[in-house]
């Protein structure tokens, strides 16, 4: 069955409680998108103005994340150099962490970091799934490297690969693009085995052939809040994978 995932663009505290009370009990995993306004051209929480008090209190082990114990998340970085942040995001709760290949300069060392210190291994109680993402414009033979890479385990450098479905990141509600099928279908081609998610514009009308083309995940925001009927909604979607 193909992975639901709901997307939120959190405007402040409130705003992410709220919607993660909407999916609670409904489904085990939302994405939250997090935007700096360098990379994209948005700002989410918790880096409206600096960087959020509660956000800080979450990552220092002194409260958890909103309803951690039903709703795991992804962190999906829409950020200019996330180096800086990915550690405070996995001390949050993240289980998989997004970073996107155009917003850091080595994105294989970053992986490699990220692997090595909160991979699943007898040494990390994390166990942090790392995924690449790439906007509409980004060729393929960008993350040609990082998917050959693997340890001195054979074990690979990703775990998932993220396309973007839409072209202004940062956004909900933004055009398909379907440009995106064709790039799904390249890269399931050349990596049979590969996890691929869709993140923007994928909506009930476009599910299948997302799904069809070679994804395995659709992640989803305002198709799913705002059609009135959150657990109908996601029930369809699964249906249709």
């Amino acid at each position: 069955m193909t992975e639901i995932i709901p997307a939120i663009l959190p405007e402040d505290i409130d705003d992410l409680r709220e919607k993660l009370s909407l999916i609670s009990g409904i489904i085990p995993l939302a994405q939250i998108d997090v935007c700096d306004g360098r990379f994209a051209p948005t700002k989410t929480w918790p880096y409206k103005k600096g960087v959020d008090e509660t956000f800080l209190r979450i990552v220092g082990q002194e409260e958890g994340f909103p309803f951690w114990g039903s709703v795991d998340f992804e962190a999906d970085l829409m950020v200019k150099h996330p180096e800086n942040i990915v550690d405070d995001w996995i001390s949050a709760g993240a289980k998989r962490v997004i970073i996107h290949i155009e917003s850091t300069p080595d994105p294989l060392s970053l992986f490699q970091k990220i692997k090595l210190e909160y991979g699943a291994s007898d040494e990390s109680s994390y166990g942090v799934e790392t995924g690449v993402a790439l906007n509409i414009e980004t060729p393929n033979e960008e993350v040609y490297e990082l998917l050959s890479e693997v340890d001195d385990e054979g074990e690979p450098a990703i775990d998932f690969v993220q396309f973007m479905g839409i072209e202004n990141i940062g956004y909900q509600g933004e055009p398909f693009d379907e440009r995106v099928f064709e790039k799904i279908r390249e890269l399931r081609e050349r990596f049979p085995d590969i996890i691929i998610s869709v993140d923007g514009g994928v909506s009930l009308e476009n599910a299948s052939e997302l799904i069809e083309a070679g994804a395995n995940r659709l992640v989803s925001g305002s198709a799913i809040f705002e059609s009135g009927d959150i657990a109908g909604t996601v029930e369809v979607f699964q249906n249709i994978g």
